[in-house]
């Protein structure tokens, strides 16, 4: 089902997941169809606040990447160049930014005055052939493995939307007589009602008051992005869908990004969480039998006083070690701890003199901090993280 010429028709109802997924397919990129529906017979004339509403429309909420359809209709509806299968509703005009040359654009497509050579609105006729060219519009997209798009359709007319099936004169007088929708049964009846229920719609109306203080309404029918599915037996015990492998390719890149950005997000959050987390710092002081295990807390970018450093506003806690100044400090930068020392009195790490900013690379280490004398004072230090 690859020729985009075959005419769509409603297809079987999408289960939860095909709609998340097709609403999740024009999220990811921008536009919509809008289409501006305006019935033509003298009846509908579009007095000042007529022009106001249409022009709020066009300058207000259209959006940039917008494709707008101008569809006049009376007894029939009237396109402009149509290539089948691909614009079933025209050529659109494409809205590219908020200027005024795309307004005017748009604008310049309304006729702002009723034609008084149409009479008849055939409003069932205009429902059956708008609904199934968007729903056409979004079929060819999938076909082809394009976007879809959420759809728009802005009704101006004084003739009721979505009456029952053989619409009658007394519902809509306006009907002409040979016009197959008034027979309940006619297969245009039928489509148009399948098309209604197949649709997912979604109108709000605003009743306007002409200079003759007759009424008409501006309707808008919102279309929320959706596709026809089509089911169907294939050899070996298998079945051919649209929906499914469409959405797959799709949204395998989208999704492999999004798994990519959560994974990033959980190890920042699992790194974020180790970071802030305080470490403790096990210290047994060798030298001092009778000494018990000093225990420190060390948070991040916070740094421990090896010496008498209770004074230091710096540090977060103090080592006790020979000697009345402060030798070195242990400092934390995030997964690291440093021995930076103040030189103003020998430290040894591991055995060796340290005399500049020194990485620790082990969770145990050991420092020596001699007397004047050359008498050791060993310290051995555990980091739990």
């Amino acid at each position: 089902m690859n020729d985009t010429s075959v005419k769509v028709t409603p297809g079987q109802l999408l289960t939860p997941s095909q709609t998340t997924g097709l609403e999740i397919v024009s999220f990811l990129h921008k536009g919509r169809d809008v289409v501006l529906a305006i019935d033509m017979t003298e009846s509908v004339g579009l007095n000042d606040e007529g022009r106001i509403r249409l022009h709020q429309i066009v300058a207000d909420s259209l959006k940039s990447g917008d494709l707008v359809y101008v569809v006049p209709f009376a007894k029939d509806v009237v396109l402009g160049e149509v290539a089948l299968g691909v614009n079933p509703l025209g050529t659109p005009i494409i809205f590219t930014s908020k200027s005024q040359q795309n307004i005017d654009k748009i604008l310049q497509k309304i006729a702002f005055t009723s034609d008084p050579s149409r009479y008849g609105t055939d409003i069932q006729r205009a429902e059956l052939s708008i609904y199934q060219a968007i729903a056409q519009i979004n079929q060819n997209r999938l076909l082809k493995n394009q976007p879809i798009k959420p759809q728009s359709i802005i009704w101006i007319t004084d003739a009721p939307l979505f009456t029952q099936s053989g619409i009658t004169s007394k519902v809509w007088i306006e009907t002409p007589a040979d016009s197959p929708f008034r027979i309940a049964n006619s297969p245009e009846s039928q489509q148009r009602q399948a098309w209604i229920q197949a649709l997912p719609l979604h109108r709000r109306s605003l009743p306007i008051k002409t200079n003759n203080n007759q009424v008409y309404n501006l309707t808008v029918v919102d279309v929320a992005p959706t596709a026809q599915e089509f089911c169907t037996p294939a050899p070996g015990g298998q079945q051919t869908c649209l929906v499914n492998p469409y959405l797959i390719k799709q949204l395998w890149l989208p999704g492999l990004i999004s798994l990519f950005i959560f994974v990033a997000f959980v190890f920042g959050f699992i790194k974020f969480f180790h970071i802030q987390k305080k470490w403790e710092l096990i210290v047994d002081f060798e030298a001092e039998d009778s000494e018990e295990d000093q225990r420190c807390r060390l948070p991040n970018n916070k740094r421990i006083a090896i010496g008498h450093g209770e004074h230091d506003a710096s540090c977060v806690d103090s080592i006790n070690c020979l000697g009345a100044e402060v030798r070195a400090y242990l400092e934390r930068k995030g997964e690291k701890i440093y021995l930076v020392p103040t030189n103003s009195a020998p430290i040894y790490y591991n055995g060796r003199i340290i005399t500049s900013r020194t990485a620790i690379a082990n969770s145990r280490f050991r420092i020596n901090c001699p007397d004047p004398r050359n008498r050791e004072y060993e310290i051995a230090i555990q980091v739990k993280k």
